[in-house]
């Protein structure tokens, strides 16, 4: 009777799972004003958060066809808000971004691996003011019909981009560790 049981629960679960890649999607339409990407750290122990208000995405994801997904965020540096016009002036100057001479960062995918149910792990190569480091993203995707949600958070250190110079190179008053969070929203094609 157990082994009934057993066998039933398989047949079901592997009629659940190839309905669900049967109907898999492809998403590739990013919805912009449903689009997130932020940024936290910590200055003299306080969190503090930021954002970006420009930037261009770029997505093709098909859970069943992981070798052929493709993902891509272009960052317009100015655009950077940490919350003050001040501050805002100071992140964009020579010393933390540099914003003048590179107005850029990029994050640009090369492998997409699942980790089980619904989390991937996404590396790829991330550029912030002409440096460049390989990194490994987790990702949790969600999809109700059209819409895919991909949620990620993974962390940095500020100093591997010369993210503030000078007297902005210890972490005694802004900490090395820099925190990215994103939620890209996308329709299938």
């Amino acid at each position: 009777m157990k082994i009934k049981h057993v066998f039933n629960f398989f047949l079901i679960a592997s009629a659940l799972l190839l309905s669900t890649i049967g109907n898999a999607e492809e998403f590739k339409i990013i919805q912009e004003e449903k689009t997130t990407l932020t940024f936290s750290y910590k200055q003299m122990g306080v969190s503090m958060e930021g954002r970006f208000k420009r930037f261009v995405a770029q997505l093709d994801f098909d859970p069943t066809k992981l070798d052929n997904a493709k993902a891509g965020i272009d960052l317009d540096i100015g655009s950077i808000d940490v919350g003050s016009d001040e501050g805002n002036g100071e992140v964009v100057g020579k010393l933390w971004f540099n914003a003048k001479t590179f107005p850029r960062a990029s994050f640009i995918a090369s492998s997409v691996k699942p980790l089980g149910g619904n989390r991937y792990e996404v590396t790829g190569t991330l550029s912030i003011k002409g440096h460049t480091s390989i990194v490994k993203v987790p990702i949790i995707f969600t999809h109700q019909g059209k819409v895919g949600i991909f949620d990620g958070v993974f962390f940095i250190k500020r100093a591997d981009f010369s993210i503030g110079e000078g007297s902005w190179s210890t972490f005694d008053i802004v900490a090395n560790d820099i925190q990215i969070k994103f939620r890209i929203m996308a329709t299938a094609k």
